[in-house]
């Protein structure tokens, strides 16, 4: 059978990346930022002043989001991260749908988004973070070198991250009204690029791409991708720094009460004139 052109590329083992965040789970997980993300997740929907009944968490890894959820809403369908991205929630269901950490590993974004589009009851809010920007951009940058350096080619270390004008363009494509998008930058800071690692695998947030390595990193590898690291990006005292980007997005499904933009042509006032009345004065 011949494959659908128009279908997305399948860049994410999802199986895997359920694996991974389960023994993460098990094993003790690294959370500073899983915690600065669920205390801003607090503070944004306890900005938003109306009301919301039904709501639905959207492939957040593990108890994340227990706590701000559990303070304003007695109950909140969850939707667990697996091989398939077809979320089955019936039109016009939700009140309101959140995911934290969930978005950066799907394979067909807008789709996802046009589908919580489909599933908002009229003015209903989608509230979400995501990891985008220049995340993780020391390591990739590191691991690029060293390998070229090392072994005379590049594999795939860190997946593609979106911007934050992807974002917003994503959820105007998906049909939802007055999108906010904005990052939260993060950058911590090591003893090692192995120490790095080490957090991202307690994070379940090691490499999950489908066309990744399959062999072991040579042990001569490793160590030049950790020098360069040290070497660019290394603060005086030696440590080395790590760039986080948390991408929020937000956006409601079109109602009428919500405020719209003046039509073009619709101004009484010449902003031409304006300038001119302003130089003259």
């Amino acid at each position: 059978m011949a494959s659908n052109p128009t279908s997305a590329p399948i860049l994410f083992d999802r199986a895997l990346l359920r694996a991974r965040i389960e023994r993460a789970r098990r094993g003790g997980p690294a959370t500073f930022l899983l915690d600065r993300i669920r205390d801003d997740f607090e503070e944004r929907l306890h900005a938003v002043t109306r009301s919301f009944a039904d709501a639905a968490d959207i492939w957040t890894p593990g108890e994340l989001l227990r706590k701000p959820l559990a303070d304003r809403f007695a109950s909140i369908t969850r939707i667990d991260v697996d091989q398939s991205e077809a979320l089955r929630l019936p039109p016009q269901s939700l009140d309101l749908a959140v995911s934290a950490l969930a978005f950066q590993f799907v394979n067909d974004l807008p789709g996802a988004l046009a589908q919580i589009r489909r599933a908002l009851k009229p003015d209903g809010l989608l509230l979400a973070a995501m990891i985008g920007g220049d995340t993780l951009t020391e390591l990739r940058q590191s691991f690029a070198a060293a390998e070229a350096e090392c072994e005379g080619g590049v594999s795939p270390r860190v997946a593609p991250f979106a911007d934050l004008r992807d974002i917003g363009g994503l959820l105007q494509r998906a049909g939802l009204a007055l999108p906010v998008t904005d990052v939260d930058r993060v950058v911590v800071r090591y003893d090692s690029a192995f120490a790095l690692m080490a957090d991202l695998r307690r994070m379940g947030a090691a490499n999950i791409l489908i066309e990744r390595r399959r062999t072991p990193t040579r042990r001569a590898t490793m160590l030049r991708m950790a020098q360069i690291y040290s070497e660019r990006f290394a603060d005086a005292d030696g440590r080395i720094r790590a760039t986080f980007d948390v991408i929020w997005l937000s956006g409601w499904a079109p109602h009428e009460s919500q405020q719209k933009p003046l039509k073009p042509g619709s101004a009484k006032a010449s902003l031409e004139a304006a300038v001119k009345g302003k130089k003259r004065g």
